[in-house]
């Protein structure tokens, strides 16, 4: 099989070679949906419920219809729970849950397990007791909600409200950039754009791991972040009418350009932390030694 040469006095080796491999930063990347199989599998009681109620009466089917439909809001909510916690792991520093979804989501499965056990005429204490096993039995099998708020040691109520908005305004403008390239249905381009948001969010990262790092990432994950996402929006509006390669590639170069300057500032944050470190070893060392101690060298 042919192969494209490769060398350095290839058309393209003198380029290649220039090129420096970036190194890869903490980023988050495109996550499978933390709804799997396990929650969509609680769909099918309430359908299950549903159709069993048919044969049930009047009174049977409304008891049944309206137990299928907790049970189906149960599902609703374990699905956005599981998702809010993914979110909360997923972060530095996050908030709790505002709702406690997955609680309400067990509570929910106890009601509808009771009401569908009425239906059948099991009696109410026998009813209540299935209830309360379909209740534990959810929140065994999937958890409760994150019930404290997540921040870096030391950090102060005022310094995580900061860093929380701006980190909220950065992951609302990458979210609203992937929205408007996933539109064009080019695959391709969404890798780019993916790319561009492992590297956006290793500066994230290092900004919820120490809030000092906040000053210096504040314009890009704001000003620059906005600007990345109108120039998205309008090269989807662009590229869907006229389909220009030209303004593909720009818009790729542009991708490319972003990624490595979030990169590249992200780096520096980290070198610069790893300096004020030393900074501080080699102060608490000199003070060791001002009252006659000498630190064990590592």
């Amino acid at each position: 099989m042919a192969q494209r040469y490769g060398g350095a006095h290839s058309p393209e080796g003198h380029r290649r070679q220039e090129a420096k491999p970036m190194r890869r930063l903490p980023g988050r990347g495109r996550q499978s949906d933390p709804a799997g199989f396990r929650a969509n599998l609680m769909w099918l009681p309430p359908v299950l419920l549903a159709f069993s109620a048919l044969d049930e009466g009047a009174a049977g089917l409304l008891l049944g219809l309206a137990s299928a439909g907790v049970l189906g809001l149960g599902a609703w909510l374990l699905r956005n729970g599981l998702r809010a916690e993914a979110a909360y792991n997923a972060r530095e520093l996050a908030k709790r849950p505002a709702i406690p979804r997955k609680i309400f989501a067990a509570v929910l499965a106890g009601v509808g397990i009771t009401g569908a056990a009425l239906m059948h005429e099991t009696g109410l204490l026998n009813a209540v007791l299935y209830g309360v096993a379909a209740g534990v039995l959810h929140l065994g099998s999937f958890g409760i909600d994150p019930l404290r708020d997540k921040a870096a040691p030391g950090m102060d109520a005022v310094q995580r409200e900061r860093v929380t908005r701006v980190v909220n305004e950065a992951e609302a403008y990458l979210a609203e950039m992937f929205g408007h390239i996933h539109a064009l249905g080019d695959r391709k381009l969404e890798l780019k754009v993916i790319a561009f948001q492992d590297a956006a969010r290793g500066m994230i990262h290092s900004v919820e791991s120490d809030p000092r790092d906040l000053t210096a990432a504040r314009k890009y994950l704001g000003v620059y972040l906005m600007g990345a996402r109108d120039a998205a929006e309008k090269f989807a509006q662009h590229y869907s009418r006229s389909g220009d390669a030209e303004t593909r590639a720009e818009f790729v170069a542009l991708l490319v350009d972003l990624e490595e300057n979030f990169a590249s500032r992200t780096q520096a944050m980290l070198e610069n932390n790893r300096g004020d470190l030393d900074i501080e070893i080699k102060v608490l060392r000199d003070r060791l030694a001002r009252e006659g101690l000498k630190p064990r060298d590592a």
